[in-house]
């Protein structure tokens, strides 16, 4: 996984449920006691992203075609692997354990180092777990919401998830320190450029709108996409 990104992305899951976004907006405010701090980290990531990411990720995307596009994000979704099958044990999800793990062995191999997901094809679907999760499941509880600069919206409990996601990430111990920036550095271009045409979408607060996406996208993931239905008892 690469890392839970820049302050922009992670918003594409809100953009179809704007009524389950406008019902969180109370609580994400209680969850959020270091805003004005937050503020001023998410205008700095914002300016950073519009100066470098943005256009770094609009040129990867016209200028590199889109079978090799594919293939550096089928790479880097291996990579993530490693990270998910460790993370499905420590859940004790032994079936997710088994199909994710069968998942990094066939593209590894018959993938060529991931390149060409071949497990999809075979019906091994990939699930999407990570440290921040495991640590909700043993029940730590999410803490105040954090906006990291440069890795964006977090919570306390996932901020110290992506220390041990990063630990787990096979990139951290590529021994070359140029060649190992440089796989970091591609695999966030490559996830930036899959939302550009996302960012026209933000409407309103644009922190408020990242804080909330955020917010209820880790809630979605942690409970396995079970989510309550905010209008239940009206």
């Amino acid at each position: 996984m690469s890392v839970r990104r820049l302050s922009t992305p992670i918003i594409a899951w809100l953009l179809c449920l704007p009524g389950l976004c406008l019902a969180s907006l109370g609580e994400g405010a209680e969850s959020d006691p270091w805003r004005q701090a937050n503020a001023v980290v998410f205008k700095w990531n914002d300016y950073f992203d519009q100066l470098l990411v943005r256009p770094t990720a609009f040129a990867y995307t016209n200028l590199l075609p889109r079978g090799a596009r594919q293939g550096v994000g089928n790479f880097f979704s291996n990579v993530d692997d490693v990270n998910v099958f460790a993370n499905d044990l420590l859940q004790l999800k032994f079936d997710a354990a088994l199909s994710d793990g069968g998942r990094f062995v066939l593209n590894s191999t018959l993938g060529i180092a991931g390149f060409f997901d071949v497990a999809s094809s075979v019906g091994l679907r990939k699930n999407e777990e990570d440290f921040g999760q495991t640590l909700a499941t043993w029940g730590v509880g999410a803490g105040p919401y954090v906006m990291l600069p440069v890795f964006g919206a977090s919570t306390a409990r996932d901020s110290l998830g992506l220390v041990l996601d990063t630990l787990f990430n096979p990139v951290q111990y590529v021994e070359d320190r140029s060649l190992r920036l440089g796989l970091y550095m591609l695999d966030e271009t490559d996830s930036r450029s899959g939302i550009l045409a996302l960012d026209e979408l933000i409407t309103g607060d644009r922190y408020l709108f990242v804080r909330e996406a955020y917010l209820q996208r880790r809630e979605f993931l942690i409970s396995d996409g079970k989510m309550a239905d905010p209008f239940g008892d009206f």
